[in-house]
């Protein structure tokens, strides 16, 4: 008899350089770019700027470290199996938790922006003069958004990959106009807009940071979706690498553009600050373009978002973490319909509660954590699979434990709590599945 363990079945490589560029860049330039820039900047004043550029440093090393471990181990569910593979069973389900609590989280947020932004737009059009108040269309239009993304991804990947190239397509040509049509803006307002450039202490610009940090995290989703890739020791570090270029280099001449022309003190504590600031460009129809690419930013966002919870929801089914059901395959093998379709109630059951005020700042420190792990199996790897110095690794892992402890202190406290009620799952969801 053999002792062998049986291979489940494995999804179907279909990505390119191309295409896994453009799943990376769809999960990272959304709610990050259009929403936490105001976040930071109601808590850094105009070292927003500084911030972003931190946020972009940290993400750096995690991404190179993302890139050569998922090149090494090009399976779906990202840290979550480099966790179990480099380290130990309990990291890598740490690791796996984190990533469903907080992205599961993060797409909720993205489809209730979504709605907002389109409410807006629709309202601005058609005036209803005994109309009730326009909170009450959110929830439905964000539940159709997450249900309309849930069939696509049941799709397939290929489908999913296209509807990606298409939105991230319409969100950078905005963002693109808001960078230029910002400029002579910017030109004519100096430097009175950065003068005093510290609003507070170091601590609020490190506080901002974390909360940026957040917003270049989507690369990840390029190492949870391994798997997929063609190629995958030279797709993923160059996918990676090229969505995080352009990540960088835009959000810096996003947040640049934005603090000089508008004034950070105008930017803090909306929930549009990129249309506050296109609202001072003085060019008609600069707003309405803004939040067309803040529309198709939040959908990106959120149809990555399923793809990269499914594809770690599949993993820990394969492991015995979740129940098994949630590892079938379709019979193409393309996609995790389960799994896919439990991401997609999760979801929508948060889209339900509607409050989602600490989102940003929870997903911060429970991100920082699960890229904190990755960057301890970043420092497991053999020799002969390390792809770039092993000292980022160290550089990685120690800002993200620095800059996780900067958040709030109750949104600490509250992951530190969900951590080891995740953990208590774990020991039991084992404990059963050794019994057989």
């Amino acid at each position: 008899m053999s002792n062998s363990t049986p291979v489940p079945p494995q999804l179907q490589r279909e990505l390119g350089v191309l295409g896994a560029t453009m799943m990376g860049l769809g999960s990272i330039i959304g709610t990050g770019v259009f929403v936490s820039i105001g976040v930071a900047a109601g808590i850094a004043g105009p070292a927003v700027i500084l911030a972003v550029i931190i946020g972009a440093f940290v993400a750096t090393f995690n991404a190179l470290n993302s890139a050569q471990l998922a090149a090494s181990h090009p399976v779906s569910g990202g840290s979550y199996e480099y966790g179990y593979k480099y380290l130990t069973p309990w990291l890598g389900f740490t690791a796996g938790w984190m990533f469903l609590v907080a992205k599961t989280a993060s797409a909720a947020t993205a489809a209730l922006g979504f709605a907002g932004y389109l409410q807006n737009a629709i309202m601005l059009r058609i005036a209803v003069a005994n109309a009730l108040p326009s909170s009450r269309f959110l929830v439905p239009i964000a539940l159709t958004a997450v249900l309309f993304f849930t069939l696509i991804v049941l799709s397939g990947i290929k489908r999913s990959n296209l509807v990606n190239i298409i939105i991230v397509s319409v969100t950078l040509l905005s963002l693109g106009f808001f960078i230029l049509a910002g400029l002579p803006k910017v030109t004519t307002t100096g430097v009175n807009n950065v003068t005093p450039f510290f609003k507070g202490s170091i601590s609020t610009v490190l506080h901002a940071s974390a909360l940026m940090f957040v917003a270049y995290t989507g690369y990840g989703r390029i190492a949870t979706m391994g798997e997929e890739a063609k190629d995958p020791r030279r797709t993923i570090p160059k996918a990676i690498i090229v969505a995080m270029a352009i990540t960088m280099l835009l959000y810096t001449a996003v947040a640049i553009v934005a603090v000089l022309a508008a004034g950070a003190d105008k930017l803090g504590g909306v929930t549009a600050p990129l249309e506050v600031a296109a609202r001072s460009f003085g060019i008609p129809g600069a707003t309405q373009i803004l939040a067309v690419g803040a529309m198709t930013a939040m959908l990106g966002v959120l149809l990555n978002l399923i793809l990269g919870l499914s594809r770690v929801v599949l993993a820990m089914g394969r492991r015995g973490d979740l129940p098994g059901i949630l590892a079938n395959l379709d019979r193409g093998g393309t996609t995790p319909y389960a799994a896919v379709l439990l991401v997609g109630i999760a979801i929508a059951s948060l889209v339900l509660i509607g409050d989602v005020k600490t989102t940003w700042s929870f997903s911060a420190f429970t991100v920082l954590i699960y890229y904190a792990i990755t960057n301890l199996a970043a420092l497991q790897l053999p020799t002969q699979e390390r792809l770039y110095p092993k000292y980022l690794a160290w550089m990685g892992l120690a800002a993200c434990l620095f800059l996780a402890f900067w958040v709030e202190r109750q949104i600490w406290l509250t992951g530190i709590g969900l951590i080891v009620a995740g953990l208590i799952w774990h020991f039991f969801a084992r404990s059963q599945t050794d019994k057989f």
